[in-house]
């Protein structure tokens, strides 16, 4: 089973929690309630993005809300029996619209169209290089910069560098920003890998 998606908080320019979203959430009501003037972002690090949050009820009914179901803690309270079919193998099922010509090809290859489909993207995602993951990681730091640092001295100059894969200049650029907000742009560019370090 995947790892819930890391997200991470911030008090103005200061990080204050990152992890699973229930634990950050409990964080982030904590903060609100001790400092209610604060600004206060929390982050999803998939995409950069900022969420909100819904921080009504007790901490049990916040940590239920944003734990995931699938998670050791959601199953720990609720046991379901498993059903008919495959075993879930984190199979997602999503519509794909090819034409004629591609569906009668993918008939003929061994093991169906579903087994050629994934071959094709994981043969692909090797030869792509890295490329994918790295825009991934330029459009996350991006995303949060945007928010985060985007009035802030050397934002464009680092804009472009970040998107021209010349990170000594985006580092040079950004170096007047403060530091939990560089570290943690530097994380997103990195990606997931490096997204809960």
């Amino acid at each position: 089973m995947s790892e819930p998606t890391p997200h991470t908080a911030f008090r103005d320019t200061t990080r204050i929690a990152s992890g699973p979203l229930a634990a950050v959430a409990l964080t982030v009501k904590a903060a609100i309630a001790a400092a209610p003037t604060a600004t206060i972002l929390v982050f999803d690090d998939a995409t950069g993005k900022v969420v909100d949050l819904d921080l009504r009820g007790s901490d049990a009914e916040i940590a239920a809300r944003y734990t995931p179901l699938g998670s050791d803690a959601a199953t720990a309270t609720y046991d379901t029996p498993r059903g008919r079919g495959r075993p879930k193998l984190g199979v997602v099922a999503r519509e794909v619209t090819l034409l004629p010509r591609h569906w009668d090809w993918l008939a003929l290859q061994p093991g169906g169209a579903s087994q050629a489909l994934r071959r094709l993207v994981d043969d692909a995602r090797k030869a792509d290089g890295g490329r994918s993951q790295a825009r991934m990681g330029q459009e996350r730091a991006y995303a949060f910069i945007a928010t985060m640092a985007g009035n802030r001295e050397g934002f464009e100059e680092a804009s472009r560098a970040l998107f021209a894969g010349d990170h000594a200049r985006f580092v040079e650029h950004s170096l007047t920003w403060p530091q939990d907000i560089r570290d943690h742009a530097e994380k997103l560019l990195a990606g997931s890998a490096r997204a809960n370090g």
